[in-house]
């Protein structure tokens, strides 16, 4: 481990891009170092290398495999423990701020212009560690998310272990994930769903059948069940399909993102209701990140991209956390915001 954390701090004093990430249940950390200062934006969805998508627009960091070194080494955390912290003092101005969005939200449900809206806000909070410290805390405490740590000159430093997978493509068979609810994980205690997070899974899920449905063929579902991610759980379903083309990536790519796990339906109407009222620029969380036609050993491209949730952007010794919660007509403003400091906790936890 020592010579990939070496490597990441070498690549910002640098100001060198790179991409450094572990997998879901993987017990390997792979870094992508590019070896020049260059920007490089994604153009077309042939491109070999490692992507870094925003919530809004068409600027897509991008780390090409062409200009960069390649390092995988063994991911060690024995001995690591993890203290619990307390629930933060809350912030009485955001939380009156975001529930009165959560209200406004209701509303427009209710008037049948949304079947659902996904809010977002962030926080600020002061950093005492450094970037491999708490990286390597992420890796530590997370291993059944996407462990990530970013660094491209568009989009600064991005960390965050996300439960959520966008999309895997390999020989041909895409595999992606409908996610959706959101309770504390408990010892011992089997998750009950409501059914508001049983109609949020449901919007979810139908709607990721329908838009890949141009693009691929056999298209299958597992049924709901609770999936645990850190601190958290959510309702997941697991959705399989055969892709029709190689030039179909960019479609179902389009198709998928935004998510309604991070957005809403109707997708485009919802995006602009977010846009307009949230009060603040998402930048790259909720968008996507992750390998695009990588060479893997059976000599076939793997693309596997995953949506940036639990995620935080690092700006000198502050961190600015990203959090978010779906919002039906039987949503409650008061739950809705105390759901969302639930969720900052995953990334509170390791600073």
């Amino acid at each position: 481990m020592t010579d990939l954390f070496q490597k990441i701090k070498s690549q910002l004093e640098l100001g060198y891009p790179f991409a450094v990430f572990c997998k879901p249940g993987s017990n390997s950390v792979t870094g992508i170092f590019q070896n020049n200062t260059n920007a490089h934006f994604l153009t077309d969805y042939s491109q070999k290398g490692f992507v870094f998508a925003p919530f809004d627009g068409d600027k897509i960091c991008f780390v090409p495999e062409a200009e960069s070194d390649m390092l995988s080494v063994e991911l060690k955390t024995e001995g690591f423990v993890l203290c619990e912290i307390q629930q933060p003092e809350i912030d009485t101005n955001a939380k009156a701020a975001f529930e009165a969005l959560v209200s406004k939200s209701v509303d427009a449900i209710k008037s049948g212009s949304f079947e659902k809206l996904v809010l977002s806000r962030t926080e600020t909070i002061g950093m005492t560690d450094n970037i491999i410290t708490v990286y390597s805390k992420l890796l530590a405490a997370y291993p059944m998310g996407y462990r990530y740590c970013f660094f491209h000159p568009e989009s600064g430093l991005w960390m965050g272990a996300t439960p959520e997978q966008l999309l895997k493509v390999e020989n041909r068979t895409l595999h992606t994930v409908a996610l959706a609810g959101t309770q504390l994980y408990k010892e011992g205690e089997q998750a009950v769903w409501e059914n508001k997070e049983k109609e949020e899974q449901q919007f979810v899920t139908g709607y990721i059948m329908e838009s890949v449905q141009p693009y691929t063929s056999d298209i299958r579902k597992t049924e709901p069940y609770t999936f645990r991610a850190g601190n958290i759980v959510h309702i997941k379903t697991d959705i399989t399909a055969e892709v029709k083309d190689a030039d179909s990536l960019l479609g179902i790519i389009s198709a998928l993102h935004p998510t309604p796990a991070v957005c809403g339906l109707p997708k485009q109407e919802a995006k602009a209701f977010l846009l307009e009222n949230e009060g603040y620029d998402r930048q790259y969380y909720s968008g996507y990140l992750g390998e695009l036609n990588i060479d893997i050993d059976s000599g076939q491209h793997k693309t596997d991209l995953f949506v940036n949730l639990r995620s935080m952007k690092v700006v000198g010794d502050t961190a600015h956390l990203f959090v978010g919660c779906g919002i039906t007509k039987d949503s409650d403003p008061e739950k809705e915001f105390m759901e969302t400091v639930n969720k900052s906790m995953t990334m509170r936890r390791i600073i």
